[in-house]
């Protein structure tokens, strides 16, 4: 069978996450509009007759401004070198700018460039992308939408066909390579994605500190006093919206418990970051 790795690399915000989601048909990473949502290196698993993919989704590559940020950047360079197939995601609603290309001049000449929310361009920013995307001079060139799922069948099927032959990395059971208990602090970080305020999100960090089935303990970390509370929200509505929204997604019966903690300036911590996993 035809087995390997394909990892999506690009700038912030370009619908990696999303288009990760869609090429396997379930949802494996979070996803938000806010820029940098992704901070780990997640991988699912597609399996076809005769052929598993595992694509990794990866943080968007940026100009960093903290020690996380650095660890994002170095996280998602690094994975371009561990991959079979680097797949370069790019905005067709934004014009070809200096990050994609810094990003570009990153990847093998052998990536495919995927042009990515073709569902909310025009026709003539669809063309004018591919075009500028011709000028970096990669292997293959797929417009798709990770929205509506056009073209990424396509996408899929010459990802597959590039694959080394080989045994498969996984059964065919698993849908992803993330431990629970680091899925379960991702939920709750979309979930205040959605309900936190735009100053907040990249001084939000979430990690499971208890699990003892089915209760959860999860905390969130902020970087300031004065943050505490908007994501509380007043009387606890904030957390009671991220709680509600999050036990959805998990198996019935699950108790999910909250707890806001202030820890300093955490992404500017190495310490503070080696504990959180980044």
């Amino acid at each position: 069978m035809r087995t390997g790795f394909a990892g999506l690399v690009g700038r912030p915000n370009v619908g990696k996450s999303t288009l990760v989601n869609r090429m396997l048909g379930a949802k494996v990473s979070i996803t938000s509009d806010k820029p940098q949502t992704t901070r780990l290196r997640i991988r699912g698993v597609l399996n076809r007759p005769g052929a598993q993919v595992v694509v990794v989704d990866t943080p968007g590559i940026h100009k960093p401004r903290t020690v996380l940020g650095e660890r994002l950047n170095d996280l998602a360079e690094g994975s371009i070198g561990d991959v079979d197939v680097v797949l370069l995601v790019i905005d067709a609603t934004a014009p070809l700018g200096p990050g994609d290309r810094f990003v570009a001049r990153q990847v093998p000449s052998d990536a495919i460039a995927v042009v990515n929310k073709i569902d909310i361009a025009s026709r003539r920013q669809v063309l004018a992308q591919l075009e500028a995307a011709a000028s970096l001079e990669l292997a293959e060139y797929h417009p798709v939408s990770a929205v509506t799922g056009e073209g990424v069948e396509d996408l899929v099927s010459t990802v597959m066909a590039r694959m080394p032959e080989g045994p498969a990395y996984y059964p065919p059971d698993v849908a992803a390579d993330v431990p629970e208990a680091v899925w379960v602090a991702e939920l709750v970080r979309e979930q205040l994605l959605v309900h936190a305020r735009e100053e907040l999100p990249h001084s939000i960090a979430c990690q499971v500190t208890e699990w003892e089935w089915p209760r959860i303990r999860c905390e969130i970390l902020v970087e300031r006093e004065s943050q505490k509370g908007i994501v509380i929200g007043r009387g606890g509505a904030v957390l009671e919206s991220v709680g509600r929204a999050v036990r959805a997604q998990l198996e019935p019966g699950a108790y999910l418990e909250l707890f806001v903690k202030v820890d300093k300036d955490w992404q500017r911590r190495p310490r503070a970051l080696e504990r959180l996993g980044y």
